[in-house]
Formats: C-alpha cells, structure tokens, sequence
C-alpha cells in the first residue's frame, strides 16, 4: 500500500529535533494518545478499529473497544487539530532501543489487530513496548506492587521480538 506524502516539508510539519523512534504525545481532551514516529510525518499507532481517520480517538469506542489496529498514518490526520510534541519521557532512566529497530518494530505491527485495554493495552503501553521493550502508562493508576516497569507481555511482547 502506498501512502500519501505529506503535505508539508518535514522540517515545517515536525521541525529538528524530531527523530525516528520518538514517542509522540497527542493532547486529547481529557487524555493523551501516543503514537511512535517512523519519518517523512508518519506516526504508527493504536486505534478502535471502529474510528474514521482525522476523529482523534475522541469516541467513547477507544474506551470500551477490546481490539485495536495497529495503523501508520500522517501525524497531522492522527493529531488533527490537537496539539503534540515529543515526549521520550522515560529516556533518562531506561535505554531506548536503536531508533531503527524501534521503526522496524512499529511497521511490522502494522494491519495488525491486538487486544486493547484501556488500563492495561493502550496506546501508551504500546509504544513504550516498542521503544523500551517494557510495557506502562503513566496515564493508568497502578496499584504500588504495579507501579514499576512491567516486561512486556502478549500482543506487547510481540512488538519486542526481533
């Protein structure tokens, strides 16, 4: 399948800092998304296989959807009018993975339908999956036995096999 070219230079869309492999933060109301960045202004994500391209996850289907799709989509579709950064977050206290490895990762994933949680396999659990092979979202209140990195199970460990 080929994908659309965005429409903006990369440097105007994303500017310089941004680099494969970096997690996304897209500020929903009352959330954010997460998303990995794969270059020329694609990101890889998780969404309801119900939701129509450009509605930003906004439905209460990515509440109580079971199943997700792994898509690979212009950030500014997946981003809409919601503003984003980069946001490796965790970076400072675990190794990212190579940046290749993590792009590899994502588009192998891509078409693939997986369970999906929201307090347990969202889309914030799947990028850290990809990017350091450990799956959280800090978005989730873990109890304090739970609140440490957990390894990556299932569908997430799927991510991190090479």
């Amino acid at each position: 399948m080929t994908l659309p070219e965005p429409r903006l230079q990369l440097p105007q869309l994303l500017g310089p800092s941004w680099n494969f492999g970096d997690l996304i933060e897209i500020f929903r109301f009352g959330y954010e998304h997460w998303a990995i960045y794969v270059g020329k202004g694609y990101v890889v994500h998780l969404a309801p296989p119900s939701e129509v391209a450009g509605a930003g996850l906004s439905s209460s289907m990515s509440i109580t959807a079971d199943r997700a799709i792994v898509k690979k989509e212009l950030l500014s579709v997946v981003a809409g009018g919601d503003k984003y950064r980069v946001n490796n977050k965790h970076d400072d206290k675990y190794e990212p993975l190579p940046p290749k490895k993590i792009v590899q990762k994502a588009e192998k994933m891509v078409g693939k339908e997986v369970p999906y949680s929201v307090t347990s396999q969202n889309c914030e659990h799947f990028v850290n999956g990809l990017r350091y092979e450990v799956s959280r979202s800090d978005q989730v209140y873990h109890s304090p036995v739970d609140r440490g990195w957990a390894p990556a199970v299932g569908w997430q460990a799927g991510c991190t096999m090479s």
